[in-house]
């Protein structure tokens, strides 16, 4: 059993930055588990019709890797997801990647204070885990009854078939998501009949979308600097819209208007216009982008019905109120586990407890990146780092911060430790960090006070950034850069050191907590 320093889980825009990071720290002693065959994370997995990015091109990638040449501003998957192998190629990742390595426990050894990490291909030990599997990495399907006797075909948006023709067949698409909005007006053109189940209409703005100049690329290629201020242009931006959403929910009323107008532009049929306009307060749930949907919804093969799918009886296809519609395939554009993240239940931490358990009142973690009982485990993109509106690159560069530092904070503590301790690893003696629960309730209560006058939590809807008891437990109730000084260094104050007795050949070591003030 390989014993490494680091291991990361996931090779997404989370694990590569991780991945970047840990080389830059000067630890090389990792490697990257991925279970599928390649980088790229849910831009690898999403390659459905129409798949494209809603966060500008120029701040959706990391800060030390400017892609000068991105030929649009608001980027495809297949250009994302070639940015990313670069950003692999580039920074020295490669040999640190374990592919088709699917995580299947992480066990904490409280003895040998490390985990135990058993993959599909074989088992690891290491000092620290990185969670980076992402939160729109497992799809969820709704449990629709009689769907087992559809006799067509069915699969998810991020499982897309490519080896099924869609020509001239009858077309279902149940639900109105980021994902389905752009499947729609993509796959409308060819198909016979387009059916979209919505139960809640989105709030859809234009989405300004134009081709980058070769003059502009030229410009970002021969003085850096000019994309350095275009992305700075484009982060402030962003983080002065962020005020509306948390802290004046009204002032998005001038907003709902432009989404509006964008719909009249499109949509004739005031009975259609009625089903599409939704009820709740704009920013609610994500606000989404796109000039094609609306048109697309407009067509003549295309109907919607304003309703979820309630059941399927063989080829028909029955929504909650009652309407029947016969399809021959059905897409679900359902989202993913976000609240409920299936690695969960794969992660025991101290004294026997899973991260699910741990979390059956709702996730919680300390500056949305360690949880209290799993000692030097961290998250990328953990509870409450979620934007509504901006680009997760800027949170997740603000955890690789806090990796780095609670890196070196470990090392700090087992040199002040001393001893061989035949723990190997990050220095001397056997060290974990531990968030505390005084630590991870505070940092909680902080959180959800703040969530109180969210657009989110007043918008008047239901979404996925709700957990099943009814609490916000996925989006950052403030800008990214408040979130960057949150999460600048590591404050052991609100962590227990455990240190490991250093009879490293005894059957039973020791290990004490102590609690830096």
């Amino acid at each position: 059993m390989r014993h490494v320093r680091v291991a990361v889980i996931g090779s997404g825009f989370g694990g590569l930055g991780a991945a970047v990071r840990l080389r830059r720290e000067g630890i090389t002693d990792f490697v990257v588990l991925e279970r599928a065959g390649s980088v790229g994370g849910t831009w690898r997995d999403n390659t459905y019709p129409g798949c494209a990015c809603d966060v500008p091109s120029h701040l959706y990638s990391f800060s030390f890797a400017p892609e000068p040449d991105w030929p649009r501003t608001f980027s495809g998957q297949s250009y994302i997801r070639a940015y990313l192998e670069r950003v692999a190629d580039t920074f020295g990742v490669r040999p640190h990647l374990r592919f088709h390595h699917e995580v299947m426990r992480v066990r904490w050894d409280g003895v040998a204070l490390r985990w135990e990490v058993a993959t599909s291909q074989g088992d690891f030990t290491a000092d620290v885990v990185v969670s980076a599997g992402g939160a729109l990495s497992d799809p969820q399907v709704p449990d629709v009854p009689g769907l087992e006797t559809f006799p067509g075909e069915v699969f998810h948006s991020a499982r897309w078939d490519h080896g099924h023709e869609l020509r001239d067949k009858r077309v279902a698409v149940i639900g109105t998501g980021a994902s389905a909005i752009q499947i729609v007006p993509a796959i409308q053109p060819g198909v016979g009949r387009l059916t979209v189940f919505q139960r809640t209409p989105p709030w859809v703005m234009p989405r300004a979308d134009r081709a980058i100049s070769r003059i502009e690329r030229r410009l970002h290629r021969a003085l850096p600097a000019t994309g350095t201020a275009r992305r700075q242009f484009l982060w402030g931006v962003r983080d002065l819209q962020v005020q509306a959403f948390t802290k004046r929910p009204d002032l998005l009323g001038v907003v709902e208007l432009l989404a509006k107008a964008n719909m009249a532009k499109a949509v004739k049929d005031p009975a259609l216009r009625a089903a599409l306009t939704p009820s709740y307060r704009i920013g609610c749930k994500r606000i989404l982008l796109s000039s094609t949907y609306y048109p697309a919804l407009a067509r003549p093969n295309v109907d919607v019905v304003a309703s979820g799918l309630a059941e399927v009886r063989g080829s028909t296809l029955v929504a909650a109120d009652g309407t029947e519609v016969e399809a021959d395939v059905i897409i679900f554009g359902t989202g993913f586990h976000v609240t409920d993240v299936p690695i969960a239940e794969r992660v025991v931490g101290a004294g026997g407890v899973t991260l699910a358990e741990a979390w059956k009142g709702g996730m919680e973690g300390l500056r949305g990146t360690t949880a209290a009982g799993f000692p030097n485990w961290m998250m990328i993109t953990g509870p409450n780092t979620g934007l509504g509106n901006s680009s997760m690159i800027l949170m997740i560069e603000a955890q690789l911060n806090y990796l780095a530092d609670y890196l070196r904070q470990l090392g700090r503590l087992r040199q002040l430790g001393g001893g061989g301790g035949g723990g190997g690893g990050l220095g001397g003696g056997r060290v974990a960090l531990d968030a505390r629960v005084s630590a991870v309730g505070a940092w909680n209560r902080r959180v959800q006070e703040r969530m109180t006058r969210t657009v989110w939590n007043t918008g008047g809807c239901t979404s996925w950034y709700l957990d099943a008891n009814g609490r916000n437990t996925t989006i950052w109730p403030g800008t990214t850069r408040e979130f960057r000084r949150e999460t600048r260094a590591v404050d052991l104050a609100e962590y227990d050191v455990i240190r490991a007795g250093d009879g490293g050949a005894a059957p039973q070591p020791s290990a004490t907590k102590e609690t830096v003030r």
